[in-house]
This record gives structure tokens, sequence and C-alpha cells, in this order.
């Protein structure tokens, strides 16, 4: 098992890699806008979770999931090209709502501030 450094570096890494094949090398249209928020990868390094968004927020999920997964042999050979691992971890793809949150926060907190009216919060956002 690697150590909790190494680890970091390959999250890091595998991040840095599948970033650029995005932008560079996949041209499945669902996938434009997409950008890799975070890895976690397995102590076992069996596993590489990789939490993507975009900056249309939710209602890209299922499509830019779907074209991931459709991807993932792709993404997995040319992440074994570029990455010095005995094994490369298998990919699961996963949407990460922290953006879309983060963003809900900053507008609540203006308006408590006052810097927005009332009137700019979405409907349906008065429950939170």
């Amino acid at each position: 098992m690697p150590s909790g450094i190494r680890l970091k570096r390959i999250r890091d890494r595998i991040k840095q890699i599948l970033s650029i094949l995005l932008q560079t090398r996949v041209e499945d249209p669902r996938l434009e806008g997409i950008y890799i928020t975070g890895v976690e990868v397995d102590r076992e390094l069996d596993f590489a979770n990789i939490y993507v968004s975009a900056i249309e927020g939710q209602d890209r999920a299922q499509e830019a999931i779907a074209a991931l997964n459709h991807a993932r042999g792709f993404l997995k050979f040319e992440l074994a090209q570029e990455i010095d691992l005995r094994v490369v971890p298998k990919l699961r793809f996963y949407w990460d709502e922290t953006p879309e949150k983060a963003d809900r926060i900053d507008t609540l907190l203006a308006q408590l501030r006052g810097d927005l009216p009332e009137a700019s919060v979405e409907e349906g956002d008065e429950d939170v």
C-alpha cells in the first residue's frame, strides 16, 4: 500500500491527466464544459472516484456521467500511458454538487449583507 503522500501525488496526477484529456482528446459534445473537481483513490489503488461538475449545474449531470462512463475505457487506456503505476485503478464517475451549493451559499450571504435584492433568489430556494 502506498503512503499518504504517494496517494496524494497519484490523485493529483490522475486529476491533471484526466483534465487535459477532457479538454483536448475527448471529442464527445456532451463533455464540453465539464471539469474535474476532485479525485479519490483507495489505498489498494483498485478504484479512482472521479468527481465532476459543470458551469451549467445539475442540469447536465445525467448526460455528463453517461458520456464519461461511455469514455471510461479510452480514459483508462490514456491514463495508463501517462502514469507510472503497476495497475491503473478502475474509474468511477460521480457528480459533484459542491460548486452549486457554494454558489447558493454565496447568494444567500450576499442577500444577508444587502448586496443583492430579495428578487434575485431563484424560486424554490426559500426553504433552505
